[in-house]
């Protein structure tokens, strides 16, 4: 499951600090990952343990102070931002807490904007939109905006949105944190089934530990590392 061959995603001597006025704050002090084509990963760890910076260091959102972080082959931080935000846009999805839909725009619009962001034809991003729409559930609320939309469902479009380009890898931090007992079980399972559907990676942050027991493999990051969990 961990072959570096068939990693999509490959993570080495990962470190990350931050200043906080005279002292230096040791987050990430070397962390090494390996996620495999098509698997499911948790990672849990307490508030403050440098989860969601871990997610956005390996989403290239961040910067690492050092380390290498390679998706689908290429070193992510290697490239110029250009470079860097085209290779976000195909290969890797982002699901967040908390939506972050554009609320002047329809649910429709909103899934089919990454397609438009890379400037695919109008009619081709709304079809693909529709259409995973339609997959998690929302096929009646196409034109509804965020406003409109219950929270389940928001974070239904963010999922659908995620995957619209098809990516290799989905990032997903707290993506159920915001949503009731409910509707954060309907959401992890849908996303389940969407990851064995499109055999899309997933990394998902949780501190729900019924959840993470769900995946493939589950690590907690604690002390600045990674460390593999057999029992939650």
């Amino acid at each position: 499951m961990t072959d570096v061959g068939a990693a999509v995603l490959s993570a080495r001597g990962v470190c990350r600090s931050f200043r906080e006025g005279a002292t230096t704050l040791q987050v990430l002090t070397g962390v090494d990952l390996v996620v495999a084509r098509g698997e499911r990963l948790a990672i849990i760890g307490a508030s403050g343990s440098g989860k969601t910076t871990l997610l956005q260091i390996l989403g290239g959102l961040d910067q690492p102070n050092a380390g290498v972080i390679e998706v689908g082959g290429r070193d992510i931080h290697a490239l110029s931002e250009r470079e860097r935000s085209a290779l976000r846009n195909r290969t890797i999805g982002f699901v967040y807490q908390f939506h972050h839909l554009l609320p002047e725009f329809s649910a429709l619009e909103n899934v089919a904007m990454p397609l438009l962001v890379r400037r695919e034809r109008t009619g081709t991003a709304l079809a693909r939109a529709r259409d995973l729409l339609a997959r998690v559930g929302l096929a009646e609320r196409l034109n509804h905006r965020p406003h409109q939309l219950s929270g389940g469902e928001r974070q239904r479009t963010a999922v659908a949105r995620a995957l619209v380009t098809s990516p290799a890898l989905v990032l997903a931090d707290e993506p159920t944190g915001n949503l009731d007992g409910g509707n954060a079980e309907q959401l992890f399972a849908l996303m389940l089934e969407l990851n064995r559907e499109f055999s899309t990676s997933l990394v998902v942050v949780t501190h729900d530990g019924r959840l993470a027991a769900r995946m493939d493999r589950v690590l907690e990051l604690s002390g600045g590392g990674l460390r593999p969990l057999t029992k939650l």
